[in-house]
């Protein structure tokens, strides 16, 4: 590391307040002149000038310097990509969420009524410009597609097709919509006929195929509708089938009748079906639609583009929507269209919900931010400190001989400058290369967080030596004080501190556990595991000598001298040891927290996957009650990975009667058939409402032959809204397995067969008409093969896998990139705190070293030498382990009610997440394994230096006159 100051009275003439006056004979423009005849000696060259104190410091000490670079670069670089890391997640969260979500949600449609006689205003290159000119229209940041707008005529209002020959399902004639959009040849395939033209009077049509097979259409077949203008009705002449060349682009998706029809139904005493459909009109045959119906609009179709949006433009685009949607820019686009224009989309709602997850994850990130910025700034404060001790001799020499503190503190800091600077500069660099934001039409990630957390990083590195410096040299001390652990007293302003930070820690603590990570500005709750650290931290650093003065007492009655001479010199610690227990606690604690995150997300996301199947594997089909096959269940139970099988048999929307008669409203609920025992085995499995099998013993009269016997009672467990419903006597139920009464027998919140909120459960061998309608399949079966089987049984089933359930529950950048941060998180304070414990045995490295060189002369073996370095850096490693676990430990029971992870592990809102709630929960691997890695780290390390200093001569480190 850094050795002592360059020597020589140079050196001391140029420290501000020695009393000398500098040597300024260099700086004289000119020497005086020797006579021509007399012969210039060697002494008269002018004296050379003193070297710049920073070169000769960077020259003398050039690994410490690199050192101290090295670290700077990689701390200042994390610091400079984290705010691009979260800047480019939040972009690519907004962009998915707009791209993914249907064209129907974020579709942009302006639609205007068409007045009685306003034909004149649907000429097609009328409608053209007016759509170019809205289009234009649209405040920043949002920019549409030209090559999806699509703008046209349409009737609001179906009207009837009254040709005998349609289709009429349940005796209803079909509803057409009349609808003539542009760019037809664009974006469909002619298949029959030809593309319609016609005019006002005769108008012509195209439509798909889907639609020709299901309405019984061919080109030259004239459809007919009733006109509004007389008593004949309006004949539309279809041309040509088309096929849509994409079916899933906006153009086809956001009214899907014009590709699709549909049955639709009406709902009476019967339940009756109709068809709909759609005949695409040419554009001049667009007034046609008048005749038919007075309820027509013009519509203006743009799809939004997303490439130039970031995570910052959210505001300005809701801002941007609301003006659109009734604010100014709307007035300009009724302007445009001559018309009482409406703009409707659901693009707003969708960038809500994308904020409202941005808002739940980012507290949860800054926890982690916060613990590793933390970890990072008392390494470097370490650094500093190493610096510092190795430096003290220097130090106080340069004090003794009149130096101020102000000339010292201002050359360590150009020292430091020099090195601290470039470093952070290069990072800076570097983070801009390597985190960029996504897309080549996005706007560039602003550089003013970044620059803010490579010059924090600057900052900090560069006045740590200095002000500590400064600090400890500040009145002379004497030679050979002890300064360690075991005789250090606390100070008053050390106290005060520690009482703020307690008092700071309570109320960040209480604040989390009221409110929440609710407010994403609120930084003091984000903090509060970081300050429960530091108390920890503390409090371990006050009652560290105990543990030492109670083992130090037994060890003195052991044989060898290795173990008490280790304690002993284990308490005779610096007391600025401190700094690496308090960064090694706050790693751990941060590891332990981030850890615990992660694995609450992750148990999150594995039961809401479970409660949307009910086991590893579900079978069933999607219409109510459709039985399974003969044979099915042995089959699956006898593919390979299958450990059980249960069936059940469902029925949906049973009516359940109320212990208050008629004054109850009437609710419904589905009913299951289980087995007792398959089914609570799966209900143990996974954890969804277990019971004893015994609750649903069978009655013996179940079949076909109990029809009769209503009055049976069976026992049920239902969930607690139907049980509040039947009271504690027996009740009546209908169902279409059979008529009988039911006592509740037990109450379970959840089971596995339902993931809804009511159900009740039966025995299934009680039902008068049993049929298994869904299997569920425990086990590492492969899903190609349960599918194979299954569709070998029949081809109306489904498979449902939890895996791939499991795998839908990770689709927003959002999450997945606040999971990077976390995961970075924990791997930069594990190396950090590798850094901690190197740089504390490298404080004391010299010491150590000469310390074996004198009782290697003693007789100390090399094994010996070993063991007495191991046992002393073992103490304070095993303190923050045990420390780190036991803050890790209490701090997530301490804060998780007020962290919900349902946000971070599920893409849905809470209303509609499968899961009510993800709680936090201490995880136990992650708790253990990084506190025992220290320990074997710091074992390791202090062998190593036992090895290194081993194979050094002894003569140099017992040098007569040294101070060390």
């Amino acid at each position: 590391m850094a050795p002592t100051a360059p020597g020589g009275d140079g050196d001391r003439a140029d420290m501000p307040g020695t009393g000398r006056a500098p040597d300024n004979s260099s700086d004289v423009p000119a020497v005086r002149r020797k006579a021509p005849d007399m012969p210039r000696s060697r002494s008269d060259k002018p004296a050379r000038a003193v070297a710049p104190w920073v070169r000769t410091r960077l020259r003398t000490a050039p690994w410490a310097a690199a050192a101290l670079a090295l670290l700077v670069l990689v701390t200042a670089y994390l610091a400079a990509a984290l705010p691009r890391a979260v800047d480019r997640y939040e972009t690519e969260g907004l962009r998915h969420a707009m791209e993914t979500a249907t064209p129907r949600t974020s579709v942009l449609e302006l639609t205007s009524p068409v007045p009685v006689g306003g034909d004149a205003g649907l000429a097609p290159d009328l409608l053209r410009g007016e759509s170019d000119e809205v289009r234009d229209l649209f405040p920043a940041p949002i920019l549409t597609d030209p090559e999806q707008t699509v703008h046209g005529v349409r009737t609001v209002e179906r009207v009837t097709g009254v040709d005998p020959w349609l289709p009429k399902p349940d005796g209803l004639p079909p509803k057409l919509v009349l609808s003539a959009p542009s760019g037809l040849t664009d974006h469909a395939t002619l298949r029959k006929g030809r593309l319609a033209a016609g005019t006002a009077d005769a108008p012509e049509a195209v439509v798909t195929v889907k639609t020709a097979e299901s309405l019984h259409l061919k080109p030259g077949s004239v459809v007919h509708v009733p006109s509004r203008l007389g008593p004949e009705d309006v004949a539309v002449t279809i041309t040509g089938i088309v096929e849509p060349r994409a079916p899933r682009s906006p153009y086809w998706s956001v009214e899907p009748l014009l590709r699709t029809p549909a049955l639709a139904a009406i709902v009476g005493r019967e339940l009756k079906y109709y068809w709909q459909g759609a005949l695409l009109l040419s554009p001049a045959s667009a007034p046609a639609a008048l005749s038919a119906t007075n309820d027509v609009e013009v519509f203006f179709r743009y799809m939004p583009k997303t490439g130039h949006l970031t995570g910052r433009d959210t505001d300005r685009l809701q801002a941007a929507l609301g003006s659109a949607k009734g604010g100014p820019d709307l007035v300009k686009m009724r302007k445009a269209v001559k018309g009482n224009a409406t703009l409707t989309t659901q693009l707003d709602a969708i960038i809500d919900a994308n904020r409202s997850m941005r808002e739940a994850i980012n507290p949860v990130v800054a926890v982690a931010v916060f613990g590793i910025g933390t970890v990072a700034a008392v390494v470097l404060a370490m650094t500093g400190g190493l610096f510092v001790a190795r430096r003290d001799s220097e130090l106080s020499l340069l004090r003794s001989r009149g130096a101020s503190l102000t000339g010292i503190g201002l050359r360590l800091l150009g020292e430091t400058s020099a090195v601290a600077v470039p470093a952070a500069a290069l990072a800076l660099g570097l983070a801009v290369l390597t985190v960029r934001p996504p897309g080549a039409e996005a706007g560039d990630i602003p550089l003013g967080p970044s620059v803010l957390g490579a010059a924090l990083v600057a900052l900090i590195a560069m006045l740590v030596l200095p002000v500590r410096a400064v600090v400890l040299h500040r009145r002379p001390r004497l030679h050979g004080g002890r300064d360690d652990l075991l005789t250090a007293r606390p100070s008053r302003r050390r106290t005060v501190l520690e009482l703020t930070l307690l008092v700071l820690t309570v109320g960040a603590v209480a604040s989390l556990r009221l409110r929440g990570t609710a407010d994403s500005g609120d930084h003091l709750v984000s903090a509060a595991p970081v300050l429960v650290g530091l108390i920890a931290a503390m409090v371990l650093v006050r009652i560290y000598p105990l543990p030492l003065r109670w083992l130090a007492r037994p060890a003195r009655r052991l044989r060898g001298a290795v173990g008490p001479l280790a304690l002993a010199r284990a308490g005779r610690a610096s007391s600025s040891g401190t700094l690496p227990l308090l960064a090694l606690v706050l790693a751990l604690s941060t590891a332990a927290f981030g850890g615990s995150v992660l694995a609450g997300v992750a148990d999150a996301r594995d039961r809401a996957a479970l409660l949307a199947t009910g086991a590893d594997a579900r079978i069933g089909s999607s219409v109510q009650w459709t039985p399974l096959p003969a044979g099915l269940t042995e089959t699956v139970r006898g593919l390979k990975g299958v450990r059980d099988v249960t069936p059940v048999q469902i029925e949906y929307g049973v009516e359940v009667p109320s212990y208050q008669g008629t004054a109850a409203p009437p609710m419904s609920a589905p009913i299951v058939g289980v087995e007792p025992a398959s089914y609570t085995r799966l209900a143990n499995r996974t954890g969804f409402g277990p019971f004893p099998a015994e609750l649903l013993a069978t009655t013996g009269k179940g079949g076909k032959g109990a029809a009769a016997d209503t009055e049976r009672v069976l026992p049920a467990i239902a969930s607690p809204a139907i049980a509040e419903r039947l009271g504690k006597e027996p009740m009546g139920i209908v169902t279409a397995a059979g008529v009988f009464r039911v006592k509740v027998v037990a109450v379970r919140s959840t089971t596995p067969a339902l993931d809804d909120a009511d159900f009740l459960l039966v025995n299934g061998a009680d039902l008068t008409y049993r049929a298994d309608t869904e299997l569920f399949v425990s086990g590492p079966v492969d899903g190609a093969a349960l599918r194979a089987a299954v569709k070998a049984k029949s081809g109306s089933l489904g498979v449902s896998m939890r895996s791939e359930a499991r795998a839908t529950y990770v689709d927003s950048p959002l999450q997945s990139g606040a999971e990077r941060i976390y995961l970075g998180a924990i791997g930069a304070g594990a190396a950090f705190a590798v850094v901690a414990v190197l740089l504390s045995l490298l404080q004391s490295a010299p010491e150590r070293n000469t310390l074996l060189a004198r009782l290697r002369t003693m007789g100390l073996t090399r094994k010996q030498a070993r063991r007495l370095l191991g046992l002393e850096a073992l103490p304070q490693a095993v303190l923050a382990a045990l420390g780190g676990i036991l803050v890790g430990w209490a701090t997530v029971p301490l804060l998780a009610p007020g962290i919900d992870l349902v946000r971070l592990a599920l893409a849905a809102a809470p209303g509609f997440a499968p899961l009510d709630s993800a709680p936090l929960r201490a995880d136990p691997w992650s708790l253990v394994l990084p506190a025992l890695a220290v320990v074997v780290l710091t074992g390791l390390a202090a062998l190593g230096q036992a090895w290194w200093a081993g194979r050094r001569s002894s003569i140099k480190e017992l040098r007569a006159g040294d101070a060390r």
